[in-house]
């Protein structure tokens, strides 16, 4: 194989869906806490008005976040994950909410980014929505980005702690809530980036944030 061949075969194993990583993502092999519980070293906290103090939107309190959801934005990993199961704990304070966990985020930062979205928002846990010209082969209705969940809502009443375990390996993406398989998506055209979770309208807590190998 020429030289020229070789470079250009390895650039087509970091392009995905048009886009290039800084770095090569980081593939879990153990447990890796994503969250310190103490601040947000690691993470990089993005608002769509930058005249809005982030401080004021995202906070730390007894071991948890606390996100008012206003203005839009966003709390993103400064590193890029593959091949994991992502975890974390949400539960909503001041009735129903949206929100939801950006993967396979690519820069640049905006709202929203180019990613594939597991959807948070109360009665829909469990939805896809296609970011930035992203793709799953289940996504049918060409008309709409959203791929509905598979199953009924697996969602715990307001106000109770509900946990997330998605499993990202490949160019699939299997979201399980509270130990329920809510959806599936295969042949996703991004399948490596940055994780996010948003602010979106009301306020939400999360917790107990961390990538381990995908199972």
């Amino acid at each position: 194989m020429s030289i020229r061949k070789s470079v250009l075969t390895c650039l087509a194993v970091l392009l995905c869906a048009g886009a290039v990583l800084a770095e090569e993502p980081i593939v879990p092999k153990e447990k890796i806490l994503l969250w310190n519980g103490k601040d947000f070293t690691g993470w990089k906290l993005y608002l769509c008005d930058p005249k809005a103090d982030v401080n004021a939107v995202w906070s730390v309190m007894d071991g948890v976040i606390l996100c008012t959801g206003k203005p839009n934005g966003y709390m993103r990993t400064e590193k890029d994950y593959a091949n994991y199961t992502f975890h974390v704990e949400w539960r909503w304070i001041a009735g129903k909410g949206n929100s939801g966990v950006l993967l396979h985020m690519r820069e640049p930062d905006k709202v929203w980014p180019k990613s594939i979205e597991c959807q948070l928002m109360s009665g829909n846990a469990g939805d896809f929505w296609l970011i930035g010209g992203t793709e799953v082969k289940e996504h049918v209705d060409k008309k709409k980005r959203r791929v509905a969940k598979k199953c009924v809502n697996a969602e715990k009443p307001l106000g109770e702690w509900n946990r997330y375990d998605i499993v990202c390996k490949g160019d699939k993406i299997l979201p399980y809530i509270n130990g329920v398989l809510v959806n599936e998506g295969t042949e996703a055209t991004v399948c490596s980036g940055k994780i996010c979770l948003q602010s979106e309208g009301k306020p939400i807590m999360f917790r107990n944030i961390y990538v381990e190998p995908a199972k």
